[in-house]
């Protein structure tokens, strides 16, 4: 039973090997090829083993009929022994020493071609390919160092201008800002708005020129347009708004701010009538032409008392 049953596997294992239909032997000045067909698409495994004097290649899957032997004349090959074993062929080749073994499956794997040549030739070769792939490389177009230096250039040039645009960008972003605080509703209570004062110029009772003089003691700006203003002029103060609206608000002789903060104190009281003046429509007149006007009334004033 046992018997039958691995003849029975023999025989389903050589049903799917591919059998070999003939074999040639190609003899050429550097090489010699054996040349295998099959009837079908080889498409076992190749094994080798190689000692001093011959190389045996084992085709799995591959049957043949019976013991093959030829001689060959090649300096490469003395003589091919083909012969059957269970489910695979051996083939035995014998060889000079320095002897290797190419194999090869044809394109569509109806033939096998075994190529036995120098180790020599195929040392020489792999240093040719090498030669080969190094002077392909080495030809290759390289880029030039000054390609280099343009491309260099070029991003410097694009980061600088975009520096520059920024810098731009943020400059105006912060005009437009000042702007918005110079026209704030809440000008009197703002922390950091900064207050102009000036110190009186040069005042002498004796000469009567001198009561004609009017001089700055306080200023402060309300917006872009508008400032309140503190004018000095003979032995009386004026608190006088200016710009757009120019009007004369209080006049003080004996009690007159001596400090910054009396002056603040003033605008505070004020705030509301101050707001009432802005809020209406703007006059014409520039603040020079106030001041002057200022100027004639004050000293209409000094003469008519």
């Amino acid at each position: 039973m046992i018997k039958f049953l691995l003849l029975f596997t023999l025989s389903f294992s050589f049903l799917n090997a591919s059998k070999i239909l003939s074999y040639n032997i190609y003899d050429r000045t550097d090489r010699a090829d054996v040349m295998i067909t099959f009837d079908t698409p080889y498409d076992g495994v190749i094994k080798q083993s190689i000692s001093p004097s011959k190389i045996i290649i084992k085709l799995s899957k591959a049957s043949i009929e019976s013991s093959k032997f030829r001689k060959s004349t090649s300096k490469f090959l003395h003589y091919v022994n083909i012969i059957p074993s269970s489910n695979q062929t051996k083939i035995i080749a014998s060889v000079p020493p320095n002897t290797k073994l190419l194999a090869s499956k044809t394109s569509d794997a109806y033939g096998l071609r075994l190529r036995f040549v120098s180790a020599t030739t195929i040392n020489n070769r792999a240093k040719e390919t090498n030669q080969q792939v190094t002077t392909s490389l080495s030809s290759l177009p390289t880029k030039k160092d000054s390609d280099m230096s343009t491309s260099y250039y070029i991003v410097v040039t694009i980061l600088i201008i975009g520096i520059l645009i920024l810098f731009v960008i943020k400059k105006r972003l912060l005009i437009k800002g000042e702007n918005a605080k110079k026209n704030s509703s809440t000008w009197l209570f703002q922390q950091n708005e900064k207050t102009t004062q000036t110190k009186a110029t040069q005042t002498n009772s004796n000469n009567d020129t001198n009561h004609n003089q009017i001089s700055i003691r306080f200023q402060k700006e309300i917006n872009q347009d508008n400032s309140v203003v503190m004018l000095d002029f003979a032995e009386q103060s004026y608190l006088v708004l200016m710009g757009k609206s120019n009007i004369l608000l209080d006049k003080f002789t004996d009690n007159k701010p001596t400090s910054q903060e009396d002056f603040e104190s003033i605008l505070q009281d004020r705030h509301q009538e101050l707001d009432n003046f802005l809020n209406k429509e703007p006059q014409t007149s520039s603040s020079k032409d106030a001041l002057q006007a200022y100027k004639e009334r004050a000293a209409s004033m000094i003469y008519e008392s």
